[in-house]
């Protein structure tokens, strides 16, 4: 078995991340408003076993317990994401001071422990008072979501520096807004347009706001990014990644970019009737050049690639992530998403050459294996650790090819609320018991403590991952 040392640049940043909702419980505690994730949890038949994230990790009470632990397991930085309705109870208007406390005391504490706070400000639970004047398909939302930017970057710019206005567009968005399977849960095409070009245009928005409030940051946004294998150089093979591509991918690092939206999706909306004929009417003028406005990193979530299979017929808008197609050669999470390390190589070298960010963040990479404590309370989630380094060796090679990569997040710090999913499933480098809130690093935490402290890993022969039937990657 060959062995090599892959040390990382001297300036990278190792961390893990969370969101508010999945790890904070205290729903209805101190002031804060409801957020579209409180209503959609409690409605039943949304999330398995009728689970929410009432209580969840209990983090807003334990925040002192969690910090300790993090800086236990040495993390240098910890990205985490604010509740929107815990600051501006209906989303805009009168502030609720104990909300801000909690967050200043997080940040607090994570400076006073050494580690540096990237905060989120949106991952997804926007307040139930603005879905009920329409969420973000009103353009007044995106107007809200400055308003408290200002407020949350006013209270925490002299201590944050490094700022992500939006988790993931794409999910609140689409997954949200045309396939219903998050909150609001909605499914119509024609919304998640909408509502995607209003989540953008309220980074863009932001992004001068956060400038004015915190000097010296670094800000940007993530977007969770797959890449795409290509099984033939078929015309039908070539649609159906153009398409993906376009949809998934180009929808949003095009206009963040400068370069408008996909014209070839956007003729292909108004042709199936999800666009008037007039296009995309709710762009005004100057909506463009804010949705571009400069930024200092880009923020990247990887999980998975697609398989685009030849024999498959080009399908419908609301079908195109049925092309995630399983293949007997590779391994899988237990959440059933296919592992391809190679695949992050890929989209880290796909995003910085053809778009050019000054600078890259892993800000997610995990995955979901379900082991608990043995008799010993030790959790040996070796499937875990191996696909950590498997996926590190894969960012080291980016790195080696020029990509400005500068820090890694491990999702999750902690086994915690997985939307539709509930409690069913583990995420986490530190395992969670529900019941008692008890808290146990996994042998993966403990594997990437090592990491951090040597800036590096030993790398031994990679485990095939092979996609046999796949010719060409993009």
């Amino acid at each position: 078995m060959q062995h090599r040392t892959l040390t990382f640049p001297e300036d990278f940043i190792w961390g893990a991340a969370t969101s508010s909702y999945q790890i904070e419980g205290a729903w209805d505690e101190d002031g804060k408003g409801e957020s579209i994730w409180d209503r959609f949890t409690h409605t039943p038949g949304n999330i398995a076993n009728g689970d929410t994230g009432d209580i969840a990790c209990d983090h807003y009470h334990r925040w002192p317990e969690d910090i300790a632990l993090m800086k236990e397991l040495g993390l240098q930085a910890y990205r985490f994401s604010i509740s929107w309705p815990r600051i501006l109870p209906i989303g805009r208007g009168t502030i609720n001071q104990k909300g801000i406390d909690f967050y200043s005391r997080l940040v607090d504490g994570l400076l006073e422990a050494g580690i540096e706070p990237f905060v989120t400000l949106y991952h997804w639970d926007l307040p139930q008072a603005l879905q009920d004047e329409g969420g973000w398909t009103a353009r007044s939302t995106a107007e809200a979501f400055v308003e408290y930017t200002d407020v949350i970057s006013s209270h925490l710019g002299d201590r944050v520096k490094k700022w992500i206005t939006h988790n993931e567009p794409w999910a609140a968005a689409f997954y949200g807004n045309q396939l219903g399977g998050h909150a609001p849960g909605i499914k119509d095409l024609s919304i998640a347009l909408r509502a995607c070009h209003h989540i953008l245009l309220s980074h863009g928005w932001a992004v001068p706001q956060i400038r004015q409030n915190s000097t010296d940051a670094e800000i940007g946004i993530t977007l969770v990014q797959i890449p795409l294998l290509r099984t033939s150089s078929s015309i039908n093979n070539y649609e159906m990644y153009r398409k993906f591509d376009g949809y998934f991918n180009r929808w949003f690092l095009d206009p963040l970019y400068g370069r408008h939206y996909p014209a070839d999706r956007v003729a292909e909306y108004i042709e199936a009737g999800y666009l008037p004929k007039e296009g995309m009417v709710f762009i005004q003028p100057g909506d463009l050049e804010a949705i571009a406005v400069e930024t200092d990193f880009l923020g990247v979530n990887y999980y998975f690639p697609v398989l685009m299979m030849s024999e498959a017929p080009i399908v419908g808008e609301n079908d195109l992530l049925h092309l995630v197609i399983s293949d007997q050669d590779l391994e899988y999470t237990d959440i059933g998403i296919h592992i391809y390390p190679e695949g992050l190589y890929h989209i880290l070298n796909r995003l910085y050459f053809d778009y050019h960010p000054p600078k890259i963040y892993i800000t997610e990479n995990g995955a979901s294996f379900n082991e608990g404590p043995d008799d010993n309370g030790r959790i040996s989630d070796k499937r875990r650790l191996d696909y950590l380094q498997e996926h590190l060796a894969a960012a080291h090679r980016a790195i080696e090819a020029d990509v400005p990569l500068a820090g890694y997040f491990a999702w999750s710090l902690m086994d915690n609320f997985e939307w539709a999913d509930g409690y069913t499933q583990r995420f986490g480098i530190v395992w969670v018991d529900f019941k008692t809130q008890k808290r146990i690093p996994k042998d993966s935490a403990l594997w990437y403590k090592q990491v951090i402290t040597d800036n590096g890993l030993i790398w031994r022969t990679a485990r095939s991952h092979s996609l046999s039937t796949a010719s060409r990657f993009y």
